[in-house]
Parts: structure tokens; sequence; C-alpha cells
């Protein structure tokens, strides 16, 4: 595999990252979320203005027609930088929804306003019962003359409280496990019957809990096939691994940066502490760690647009267990290394450290995804 970038793709990268280093060091970050929304209106116009907001999406819906390892590019730069935004909710997400369940009509009204700022998505997949079961779902979708009529709870809604619409899983037929029957629901964040609770995750982003109470759906707002929508779900939540691998790399490029820096600094016994012997070597696990899972995330860009879902799955896990082994270690060492200090607030390692535990456990932990690839013969196929 050529894991080189492009030339469009190395610029790209430079612009993402030039607009972090000018609008989003810790100190911006630490303001933007003292803000009502818990995030900076003003970046996520800058987001629109440089083309990231519309940067998965085909020409002909008002994107730039990128790819994986485009966004792999983005969600790398926005973890050094531990972004606030909604971009995953949105374009990852629900735009993923978007782009392999929705119809022309529903793609052309609702994705140029995403492109442009103006709209903003979540994906409420998650239920109390259903863990990391993505066919695990209780909300019901039932059939009437105007449309459907929801009736549930979903939890951890990333960005829930923020969006302007969002996207339901719902039963339409079967029993909870079943993986026939699943339908998804565009539906306005305002829509009678709908509430949420915002409020913040231990990583510094919000989420919501959303109540469903005879809340009335339009077929129109009806996404794909209302009783088949599970292989489309399966795919969007390959993507999303592939994009946290990608955005937690991106955590451990900077905690490695800062550990490293504070060990060049760091005074003790009237030494660096980077002298010390013992600190090297677990400097060096550090880098080892970062390169495993650099590695990895890459391989997960390059085969999530696979069209074998038994590839592309294996892939997607083996690339989550190595980034969950890693988000320990590393968080482990760097937290370790700094000593009483990296456990303050005012510190950035901790926040490193919180969001990439939070990203461990996002679609599946290390466990749960380990589970999967031996399920599926592991990732190298024996035949």
């Amino acid at each position: 595999m050529n894991f080189d970038l492009s030339d469009e793709q190395r610029l790209l990268q430079d612009s993402v990252e030039r607009l972090i280093a000018d609008w989003y060091t810790f100190d911006h970050r630490r303001s933007y979320q003292e803000d009502k929304a818990g995030y900076s209106e003003a970046m996520w116009a800058r987001y629109a203005e440089l083309g990231l907001l519309a940067l998965p999406f085909a020409e002909k819906h008002g994107g730039f027609g990128g790819g994986a390892i485009d966004i792999m590019t983005v969600m790398e730069a926005f973890g050094k930088a531990l972004i606030l935004e909604p971009y995953f909710a949105t374009v990852v997400l629900a735009g993923g929804v978007l782009r392999y369940g929705a119809s022309e009509q529903q793609k052309m009204d609702i994705i140029p306003q995403i492109a442009k700022g103006s709209m903003k998505l979540a994906f409420a997949y998650a239920e109390p019962q259903s863990r990391y079961d993505l066919f695990d779902v209780e909300t019901k979708a039932t059939r009437d003359a105007d449309g459907w009529t929801l009736n549930g709870a979903k939890g951890l809604v990333l960005c829930g409280d923020a969006a302007d619409k969002i996207v339901v899983t719902a039963r339409t037929a079967g029993d909870t496990r079943d993986t026939d029957g699943i339908g998804l629901f565009l539906v306005d964040a305002e829509a009678p019957g709908l509430a949420r609770r915002g409020y913040a995750t231990q990583d510094g982003l919000r989420a919501a809990e959303i109540t469903l109470h005879n809340v009335p759906v339009r077929f129109a707002q009806v996404i794909g096939d209302p009783a088949g929508s599970l292989p489309i779900i399966s795919r969007v939540a390959d993507e999303a691994v592939a994009a946290l691998c990608a955005e937690a790399v991106g955590c451990f490029i900077k905690m490695q940066t800062i550990t490293v820096d504070y060990l060049k600094t760091r005074e003790q016994f009237g030494r660096k502490i980077g002298t010390f012997q013992v600190l090297q070597h677990s400097a060096v696990d550090i880098l080892v760690e970062l390169e495993q899972s650099r590695s990895m995330a890459m391989y997960a860009a390059m085969m999530v647009s696979e069209c074998d879902a038994t590839k592309r799955e294996r892939a997607v896990s083996a690339a989550k267990v190595q980034i969950g082994r890693s988000a320990k270690a590393i968080g482990h060492q760097s937290i370790q290394l700094h000593g009483a200090i990296g456990m303050t607030m005012e510190y950035s390692i901790g926040h490193y450290f919180k969001r990439a535990a939070m990203i461990e456990r996002l679609f599946g932990d290390g466990d749960h995804h380990l589970r999967r690839l031996a399920a599926l013969g592991g990732l190298i196929d024996p035949h």
C-alpha cells in the first residue's frame, strides 16, 4: 500500500494545521469552551470557509468529493488541537448517513446547508441498554396516515444539544435485538415531543440525552429503507471509527511532543530529568506506541472504502484495538512523566488523556473490537 499523501492532500494538511496553529492554542480552546454553545461559532465559520464542512460530500451536492484519507488528515489535525466544534457529529456521523442513505432530494436540501455552516446535525443511535450493539434498538417508529411517530430514548448523542436536525434510529418491525426492521429518520431538533438534556462530557465536549414522545415524522424525512438501514448504520460506524483513530493519532502526537519538551526543561537534583535513562526509555515507549497507532490508523483509512464488508470491518477493528491499547499506554506514561502537574486542569496533557480515553470507548472499546476481529477470523484471511 502507498501511504504517501498526494499533493492535494498535503495542501489540505498544511491549510488545516495553519488554521489550528493560528486559532486553536490551548488558551484559545479554554475560551471557546466557556461560550454558551461549548465551542466557537467563529471557528465553525472558518471550517466552512476552508471547505472542511463540504469535504466528503459529492460535488453535485455542493461538496468537494473528498475521501477517507482527506477526513483522516483533517481529524488528525483536529486531534492535535482537541477541537470542540461538532465536526465529527455533523460531517462524519450524520453526514455519512446522508451520503449512503439519503435520497437525491434530501441531499440537495441538506448538504449545501452543512457545507456553508448553517446547519449542524447529530446522530442518535445509542440507547441505555444497547452498549456497543448498533442493532439493539428499542425506540419505536409507528406508521400512520401522515408518516411515522417516534417514541423512545437515546443516550450520549454527540453534540445533540447544538444540532438543528437529528438523525434517529428507530425500530419499525421486529424485536429489540433483531438486525432487520431498523429505520433512519431525520427529525427537527425543535419537533413537538422531542426533549433534549445537554451536558458536558469528560473530555470537554458536549452530548445530550434525547427523549421522543409521539414525535411526528413525515414520509419525506425517512432516510432510505425504513426496515433495512442497519448496513448503512454499520458502514457509517466503520468510517466513524477510522476517523476517531486518526483523531487519536493527533492526540498522541501532541502528547508525545508535550512530554518530551517537559523532559527537556524540568530539572530535578540539578539535572534535566530527560537525562535520566529510565525516563528516556519511557519516552521511547511512547514513540513506539505512537508509530504503531499511526500505521494502523492509516491502514483503517485506506480500507474503510472497501466494498467487502468483512475486509473493511477487520481493518477497522484491528485499528481500534491498537488505538485503545496505545491510548492507555501513552496516556499513563505521559501523566506519569509529568507527575502531579499532569492531573491539573490548567495543564494540557490531562485533557489529551481524557479525549484519548473517550475515543477508546466510542463505537466499541478495544475488547469489543478484539472480539469482533476474532469472530471475523482475524486480520489476516487464512484462505
